[in-house]
């Protein structure tokens, strides 16, 4: 006999706590830099400085404007590096600013 797939924690609250979720001050926030911040022309500037994909291989880097966005977050809410990675895998909001969906 086979066992019914248990529900996780996320996927609840993704099938049925977040439709009737309250945005945060976090999401306001996010929202509102996601508006003013001119990525096109940011990624224009910092572009010929971001390392590209080496011939000799090795980890491809991650996209420009996810980085900066990254960066930024760190910058607003004050985050290390490794407190910004713990942040993106706590909190959905930062993640959805930040264009991180866990499920892929």
């Amino acid at each position: 006999m086979s066992r019914p797939k248990q529900m996780t924690v996320a996927t609840e609250a993704d099938t049925g706590f977040e439709r009737h979720r309250k945005a945060t001050r976090h999401d306001i926030f996010l929202a509102e830099m996601d508006k003013l911040v001119a990525w096109d022309r940011l990624c224009a500037v910092v572009e010929p400085y971001y390392p590209k994909e080496s011939a000799r291989g090795g980890r491809q880097p991650i996209g420009l404007e996810r980085m900066l966005r990254i960066h930024l977050l760190q910058q607003w809410y004050a985050l290390s590096d490794p407190a910004a990675e713990g942040t993106l895998y706590d909190a959905q909001a930062m993640r959805r600013f930040v264009g991180i969906d866990l499920a892929r």
